[in-house]
């Protein structure tokens, strides 16, 4: 299940709050606990965000 923290994360990239190192520590930190579907959801989430 994608917690609250990782919903925040996404909002955040989504904006451009995050330089492309921060996002990626932050993403390595939390990414452990996700399963394979839930980071395939995030993927595509952030790729409709960038094709808006």
């Amino acid at each position: 299940m994608i917690t609250r923290e990782v919903n925040e994360w996404v909002r955040r990239v989504e904006c451009g709050n995050y330089s492309s190192l921060d996002i990626m520590e932050e993403f390595a930190r939390f990414a452990k606990y996700l399963t394979k579907e839930e980071i395939i959801q995030i993927k595509k989430r952030l790729e409709s965000s960038i094709k808006r």
